[in-house]
């Protein structure tokens, strides 16, 4: 408490004191010891109501023990399946041990691609990451002595080597290796490259490696299939110090429809895991390749932005061609792109008309929008306006097709030059137009459909800076990418506006990541989250059936099909109560990159836990780790205060004191008829 308090407390005592006399003293001739009781306690009363206006402020210290966190952390992955006894009883001893626990609070996770908490160990996931784990971990317990346990072979999958991961000051990693450490000869099969897709006729380049673990001399022979027919067969001889080839090779694509690729080396006498002496993949053969005009007169980092953009799916090709070009060339052409049109722009318009084309105009600063009204695209443009800032607001209204997972966030402005614009034709936005932090009502993207045709324009140039953004966002341009692919689609598609869209890929990698997504619209064309959407998967070899129900995400809905097993699948999307439905087809390839491995991989986990302050132990070793963490001086509980400021307002019972003192002086004068 403060001096000052103190002085204030004891100034109010002399107040009290005095009215006190003054009252009961001063004023009264008689004095018995029922006047000395009401004089008492009429000081009692005003002190207390001085003391509670003064409201002094009391600190209150509290004590704690803090123990030391210590985090177990354990491999969920598949290539522990065969170690899932030996995880099971060393988790078992720590969490069990009371050396341990008298000294740590414990908390249990389990990661393979992401981090959880341990509720069971199913060893079903099918990647590991131990690096995101790691720095998880490190964000959770940043502010607090931590000491993590990796159980894991080591292996991983995907994600930054964690080899190199740095945990807190702090912090401190301990490493159990678990698995078979023993090197044994192996000879696996790399991951294969190749298109997602190739043309009739066209021949498509595939490229993986072998590679072999040993250090004798040994030969295998290589052979490449496409749908099980045999394309390519290699011999190789490998040794110690040659132990890596190349296989690139190029395949005929002779017939459509999804293909099967796989690459098969043969096994060596002495191997242990053949699971790696196999991939596959699948590629989807097509009979046509839509040709895209991207027709400008300027120089601008937008055209490579949007061919990049455009061509991330092959089944697209962009020729970026001037406003002259002869018709020859524009003949081949399946959609125009108008980048920023000016006057010379009239031929090209007048061919485009004249083939019925679908187009899309981009204008900017150099359009000349005079022009662009002149020749009836659905909508006029008011000229000389100064350049300015436009940002894109995402209609989730837009029905044409999905754009629930476009992600606009910390998008930096187009530049537009365009003054308000009538649109006369029916349309449709994808992207409203924001002005200094004002919704102007008027759409920066739409598409129009009119005369059988479709069409669509964007008032802003510098779409280049959207596309790096989606590259500072997710470390990959898919986000920007897709967005502008979709648009591309629905462009060059012929189909009419559908009430049930569904979005999915041909070809799986694995059934870890396969989702499809769907939107379902009610007659209004508004986005209907009360559907119920089913899905009906039937595999084609062994007609197996299997119906999920959709989930309800952000504006779309979702099946999570990860359960799958490598195969041929046909599905049909559904919704319950509509005569609306949508079919297709897709291929998960066989692929479980965690069988992959022969041996856990000790050197790195030793690594890991070396410069990070810790060691690096086995499961004979369990004892020893215990021993060591209750030895460890740097791991002892830590005594913490609290300081709780307390205000003599908050304490209930002086003010109880106060209305006891007062009621009772006045029930006393009142029993003994004083006035």
């Amino acid at each position: 408490m403060e001096s000052i308090t103190v002085l204030y407390i004891i100034l109010a005592a002399i107040v009290a004191l005095g009215i006190v006399v003054f009252q009961y003293i001063y004023k009264q001739k008689a004095k018995s010891k029922i006047h000395w009781l009401l004089a008492f306690l009429r000081f009692i009363g005003i002190f207390g109501l001085l003391v509670l206006l003064i409201n002094p402020k009391f600190s209150q210290k509290t004590y704690t023990l803090e123990k030391p966190n210590l985090v177990i952390l354990a491999d969920n992955s598949t290539s522990i399946l065969k170690s899932e006894d030996d995880l099971q009883l060393l988790i078992s001893e720590l969490e069990n041990s009371k050396e341990v626990t008298d000294r740590f609070k414990i908390a249990s996770y389990t990661f393979g691609s992401k981090l959880d908490a341990l509720d069971s160990l199913s060893f079903t996931e099918k990647n590991t990451n131990i690096y995101k784990s790691l720095s998880a971990l490190k964000d959770i317990y940043a502010r607090e002595q931590t000491v993590t346990i990796l159980f894991s072979d080591g292996n991983q999958t995907i994600g930054a080597d964690y080899s190199y991961a740095k945990t807190n000051p702090d912090n401190t990693i301990y490493a159990v290796v678990l698995g078979d450490t023993t090197k044994y000869k192996d000879i696996s099969v790399g991951p294969i490259l190749t298109n997602k897709y190739a043309f009739l006729k066209n021949k498509f380049p595939l490229e993986t490696y072998v590679s072999y673990q040993g250090q004798t001399s040994v030969s295998a022979t290589v052979s490449v299939k496409m749908n099980d027919k045999v394309v390519h067969k290699e011999n190789l001889k490998f040794d110690g110090e040659s132990n890596f080839k190349n296989i690139a090779i190029e395949i005929d694509a002779n017939s459509v429809g999804i293909k099967k690729l796989s690459v098969e080396v043969t096994q060596l006498p002495e191997e242990r895991n053949i699971e790696n002496n196999r991939r596959s993949t699948s590629i989807e053969v097509i009979d046509e390749k839509t040709k895209i005009a991207l027709v400008s007169d300027i120089m601008h980092p937008d055209l490579g932005a949007l061919k990049k953009a455009i061509e991330s799916n092959e089944q697209r090709e962009v020729s970026i061609l001037k406003s002259n070009a002869k018709n020859s060339i524009l003949e081949e052409i399946d959609l125009f792109i108008f980048y920023q049109p000016t006057t010379k722009f009239k031929n090209a318009f007048d061919f485009a008309k004249s083939m019925n084309a679908n187009t899309f105009i981009i204008a900017g600063s150099k359009t000349d929008y005079s022009f662009l009204n002149m020749n009836n695209v659905g909508l006029e443009i008011e000229n000389g306006y100064p350049e300015q800032e436009v940002f894109g607001l995402l209609n989730n209204g837009f029905t044409k097709y999905d754009i629930s997972k476009f992600d606009l966030t910390d998008f930096p402005p187009l530049i537009s030059d365009a003054g308000p614009i009538l649109i006369t034709a029916p349309y449709d936005a994808l992207l409203g137009t924001q002005i200094k932090g004002l919704d102007v009502q008027q759409p920066l993207l739409a598409v129009m459909e009119q005369n059988s045709g479709k069409q669509a324009f964007l008032l802003g140039e510098n779409l280049w800076k959207w596309r790096m953004q989606t590259y500072r966002n997710t470390n990959n341009f898919v986000n920007f990418d897709e967005f502008i692919g979709n648009l591309i689609r629905y462009l060059t598609s012929s189909k009419n506006k559908s009430r049930l869209n569904v979005d999915y890929e041909k070809v799986y990698e694995g059934s870890s990541n396969t989702v499809i997504t769907a939107t379902y619209f009610d007659e209004a064309f508004l986005f209907d989250p009360n559907a119920r959407v089913t899905i009906k998967v039937t595999n084609s070899n062994t007609k197996k059936v299997q119906t999920n129900p959709m989930v309800l995400k952000n504006g779309y809905f979702e099946a999570d099909l990860s359960n799958l097993i490598a195969g041929s699948y046909e599905f049909v999307v559904s919704v319950e109560n509509e005569s609306k439905s949508s079919s297709g087809s897709f291929v998960i390839s066989e692929f479980d990159m965690e069988n992959l491995f022969v041996s856990s991989d000790n050197a790195k986990m030793e690594k890991l836990a070396v410069d990070n302050g810790g060691k690096l132990f086995y499961p004979s070793q369990i004892k020893a780790l215990v021993q060591d963490l209750k030895e460890n001086d740097a791991y002892v509980p830590t005594e913490k205060s609290t300081e709780n400021i307390v205000s003599l307002v908050d304490y209930k019972l002086l003010l109880g004191l106060i209305v006891f003192a007062f009621a009772a002086e006045w029930f006393i004068r009142k029993y003994n008829g004083l006035i």
